[in-house]
């Protein structure tokens, strides 16, 4: 029996639905698992976190996990997944490597508190196919980290690369005596009503991808934790070195062709270096688009108002040829460009395409071009982050204390930096969440943090009251009593 054919019986075979019994029983095996794990001590939960990343990190599996998924979903490209798949494992590893998740954690002497660690119990992945493998290693390795249990919902595009991967790391848990049982998916064909049925069960959600199954996860009625919509946009001041800044927005909206929610949309350009910026940007393989051609492209990218799948995560080149650009194509565009000055769903191009386009504002000056960006995220993408490239670092916390943004990426290549890099401090994670704007209840990068429970423990100490002068003395002074 091979590796794939293990994971199939392991999650329950395929059958035409996933009734709710079927999912009680999957909840029921890994509830059984986790209870034994959650108590096996430090030393297991790190073999089982160090099982599941080797399980995608070894280069001839990680390709096979690249290709497969790039063949079933037909988003983004293989090269550029093994890299994620890779480098995405290695930062969270690093982020957890010698972090303690279970016992006693900390000790506070003088306020007589002591932090133990405890595992949440079941938890339910939502993973997308965009991501279809990076995403559940990242969640099954932060569960595991903590001493729970993982039954992935996979998108239905994504299902072969998830159950795959899951083989994988059953593989590895055999080598190291680990439960099985405590990784598993559901069973094909996943649809909403099986992934909905394991969101009621499980003891924790955590969701990513579309915002549908964000919100199922919310009026679930079990603990979730999910992601706003991204739709990224980043400001190149007139301070900023422009040929660097192209560089590196260019990386990031073409690396996976723009399957991640950090690639940037929208860049917004200060017009001082409007159209330096724009040959800069030309140089690094973008093709601004006249009128009738971004006509043309709309026209292509969107049907009846909605976003078509046909353009999505392809390359610049395929996406021209489907907009009827030939000539465009001719030219072997790494990413195509469109002006833009309005916002909203009438104007399209404001919003997150999941492909290799970037929308252009041009600013007046700074100010203007964090009111450019908060109208964009008046319309989309609201608690996310926003890019910034500029010689005056400061304006990154003006950005970060008027904008509705969860992050400020500072002359980074803002793909890469916003889920963590080796080269900032943010944890890695494919999660992000975008706080109260974005309607979440975080607004953290996913870690290992949402998959704890923590337990205070009160001892007394020595009483001290506080003088009511001492609180409110400043108060009476003022405006008296």
């Amino acid at each position: 029996m091979n590796v794939r054919d293990t994971i199939v019986e392991g999650a329950g075979a395929s059958q035409p639905n996933a009734p709710a019994a079927q999912i009680a029983a999957l909840v029921a095996r890994s509830r059984a698992a986790q209870q034994a794990f959650e108590f096996a001590g430090q030393e297991t939960l790190d073999t089982a976190a160090a099982a599941a990343a080797w399980a995608i990190m070894e280069p001839s599996r990680n390709r096979e996990l690249a290709e497969l998924a790039v063949r079933d979903t037909g988003l983004g490209n293989a090269d550029d997944k093994f890299r994620k798949n890779y480098r995405k494992t290695l930062g969270l590893l690093r982020d957890l490597h010698g972090t303690k998740t279970c016992g006693v954690i900390a000790r506070n002497e003088a306020t007589g508190i002591v932090e133990i660690a405890r595992a949440v119990g079941v938890v339910a992945a939502i993973t997308p196919s965009t991501n279809p493998s990076a995403t559940p290693a990242n969640k099954i390795i932060n569960a595991l980290k903590c001493g729970n249990a993982v039954i992935v919902a996979p998108s239905p595009k994504g299902y072969g690369a998830c159950a795959r991967l899951i083989g994988f790391i059953h593989a590895q848990f055999a080598k190291a005596g680990l439960d099985p049982a405590l990784v598993q998916m559901l069973p094909a064909p996943v649809d909403k009503a099986a992934t909905a049925a394991l969101m009621r069960e499980a003891d924790l959600v955590v969701a990513t991808g579309s915002q549908a199954n964000v919100r199922m996860a919310y009026t679930s009625g079990t603990p979730a934790f999910g992601v706003g919509a991204g739709n990224v946009a980043s400001i190149v001041t007139k301070t900023a070195k422009l040929r660097e800044a192209a560089q590196q927005i260019a990386a990031s909206k073409t690396f996976d062709y723009a399957t991640s929610c950090s690639s940037e949309n929208s860049v917004v350009i200060d017009q001082a270096v409007h159209d330096a910026m724009l040959r800069e940007l030309g140089a690094c393989g973008g093709v601004l688009l006249d009128a009738r051609q971004k006509a043309q492209l709309q026209a292509a990218m969107w049907t009846d108002g909605k976003l078509s799948a046909c353009c999505t995560a392809k390359s610049a080149t395929q996406i021209a040829r489907i907009a009827g650009l030939d000539e465009v194509a001719a030219r072997e565009p790494a990413f195509l460009m469109v002006e833009e000055a309005g916002f909203g769903a009438s104007y399209p191009f404001s919003g997150e395409k999941l492909a290799p386009v970037l929308t252009v504002y041009r600013a007046r000056d700074f100010a203007d071009a964090a009111s450019i960006v908060r109208n964009l995220y008046a319309y989309m993408g609201a608690g996310h982050s926003v890019g910034l490239h500029t010689g005056e670092p400061h304006e990154a916390v003006m950005l970060g204390s008027t904008l509705p943004v969860a992050r400020v990426i500072v002359n980074q290549a803002h793909c890469f930096a916003t889920g963590g890099n080796f080269d900032n401090g943010l944890p890695f994670s494919l999660s992000m969440g975008c706080g109260t704007w974005g309607r979440n209840n975080f607004s953290d990068n996913l870690g290992f943090r949402q998959y704890l429970n923590i337990t205070r423990v009160a001892y007394p100490i020595a009483e001290h009251v506080p003088g009511l002068d001492a609180l409110l003395g400043d108060y009476f002074q003022r405006f008296g009593q």
